[in-house]
């Protein structure tokens, strides 16, 4: 893994913690790349490079795996994303706290692949329950853990 690479990259079009990402990153001496579509209104700043993309489905998903190297952090919600920059050497990080290990990704994705063949065929699922207090600590501790591994 390259110890050189220092970047956090955000999937911000649904990230829900942008300022603790930005404070934690830069607080450990980590670049942020917030990738977002053209819609969102990101600020760049010190440390912050804000790169925005189409509004295609995948745009910010293919930016975002096109840039993720060796000893990144990627935030993401995407099990897809997450398999990629997995497989660069990349660590992965969901909005809630939970790091992707390559161990648990298939069957993570296996089950995006059930939910999405029940909504072609009409049917309904309930999405996750909302935000908590604690899925911001747990989101906090892991990135810290990340960043300071």
């Amino acid at each position: 893994m390259n110890v050189l690479a220092r970047r956090v990259y955000v999937d911000a079009d649904a990230c829900p913690f942008k300022d603790d990402i930005v404070e934690i990153a830069t607080a450990n001496g980590w670049a942020v790349t917030m990738v977002a579509n053209y819609c969102h209104e990101i600020e760049g700043g010190e440390g912050i490079e804000v790169v925005r993309v189409d509004r295609e489905r995948e745009a910010v998903d293919i930016a975002i795996a096109n840039r993720a190297r060796a000893g990144d952090v990627v935030i993401t919600q995407d099990y897809g994303l997450a398999v990629i920059v997995l497989g660069k050497g990349a660590r992965a990080l969901s909005p809630r706290g939970r790091i992707f290990a390559t161990g648990d990704i298939e069957s993570l994705l296996e089950a995006r692949h059930h939910a999405q063949k029940t909504r072609r065929a009409g049917g309904r699922l309930q999405g996750p329950p909302r935000l908590q207090p604690a899925d911001r600590e747990r989101f906090r501790r892991a990135l810290e853990s990340l960043v300071n591994a």
